[in-house]
């Protein structure tokens, strides 16, 4: 019979003590893979976020200028401007506005819209867009436009 040492722990008590730099390794290369994974995916939703954010404030902005033109009879003019929605235009006695209940918010990537009126495919439209995460005209991808129409 042996005696064990009181001092010594046994094999069983060291074991239970704490991981092996081995299974913390298998752990870390099992965290890494996870992150390579799923990393990616999650970057690339941000993007399209954005992108029907800037798609969901321009419909937002559109009702309010054809809520515009119905009180006055036509589109703010590119000089006015998005401002027209939010403050009375001085030449403009049929104004019933305001047409937003903020201000003219930027688009996703903290640009303003781009407006012109008339509009470049139709004369008694209106153009409204943004130019996305590059900021010029243009683009594929993320850095794609996000018009009205």
């Amino acid at each position: 019979m042996t005696r064990s040492n009181p001092l010594r722990p046994s094999c069983r008590a060291r074991r239970a003590a704490g991981f092996t730099l081995l299974e913390l390794l298998v752990v870390m290369v099992i965290i890494g893979l996870l992150a390579a994974y799923v990393g990616p995916r999650y970057f690339s939703q941000i993007g399209k976020s954005e992108r029907s954010t800037a798609k969901a404030q321009i419909e937002g902005l559109a009702k309010a200028l054809d809520a515009y033109r119905i009180d006055t009879g036509r589109y703010p003019t590119t000089e006015q401007g998005l401002t027209a929605l939010v403050t009375k235009p001085a030449d403009e006695p049929k104004w019933n506005g305001p047409y937003l209940q903020k201000a003219v918010p930027n688009d996703s990537w903290g640009r303003p819209f781009v407006y012109r009126s008339p509009g470049a495919t139709a004369a008694d439209d209106f153009d409204l867009l943004s130019y996305a995460k590059d900021g010029q005209a243009g683009g594929d991808g993320d850095a794609a436009d996000v018009s009205y129409r």
